[in-house]
């Protein structure tokens, strides 16, 4: 029998987009609704984000939790990852183990994320982030994907969903992972 692994899961460009009315660049084309609005207060001021959910991100997470233990991971501060972690949650109880910036190591200008902090098995750990800067300690235990801004044709996270059946089933996620490291530079 083989032990059920953790699945980490980046928020921001990986699961979700989303932007506020102060930032100089919305990558997303106006009138394109967004699926929820999450209103934090940041330095005393009261922040309305404007979230897009990725295509297919509610059946791949239905999906995934079947297969894995789930964590969210993210590089953005607690106040904003917890409030777009528990809408996408939406009560399903799926998202419950939760890292943020906090809990991330500053590297060259981004964030690291220490996947043994999780885990200290790493032959049952693995994150998929669309930033390679965030899992540089550990590439054998990566998935990349492609950064989603606001594309409605996006497939990455269905397309991911064959890969992550079978990987459930290894006794070690790096002997299969480590054989796709010329992926992370695409990315």
């Amino acid at each position: 029998m083989v032990q059920r692994k953790t699945l980490v899961l980046d928020l921001d460009e990986t699961l979700i987009h989303s932007h506020h009315d102060a930032m100089p660049r919305n990558m997303v084309k106006p009138g394109t609704p967004h699926d929820f609005t999450v209103k934090v207060t940041i330095d005393r001021h009261p922040v309305r984000f404007f979230v897009h959910k990725r295509p297919h991100v509610d059946y791949f997470l239905d999906i995934v939790s079947q297969w894995y233990d789930l964590v969210v991971f993210t590089a953005s501060m607690e106040i904003y990852g917890a409030a777009v972690a528990d809408k996408l949650d939406n009560g399903r109880n799926i998202l419950r183990r939760r890292y943020y910036r906090q809990h991330c190591t500053p590297d060259f200008g981004s964030y690291t994320k220490d996947l043994s902090a999780i885990c200290s098995d790493l032959n049952r750990i693995f994150i998929i982030d669309n930033s390679p800067g965030a899992y540089r300690c550990f590439p054998n235990n990566a998935i990349p994907i492609k950064s989603w801004f606001s594309d409605p044709m996006d497939i990455c996270l269905l397309s991911l969903l064959p890969l992550l059946d079978a990987l459930r089933f290894t006794n070690d996620v790096r002997s299969v992972l480590s054989r796709n490291l010329h992926l992370h530079r695409l990315w």
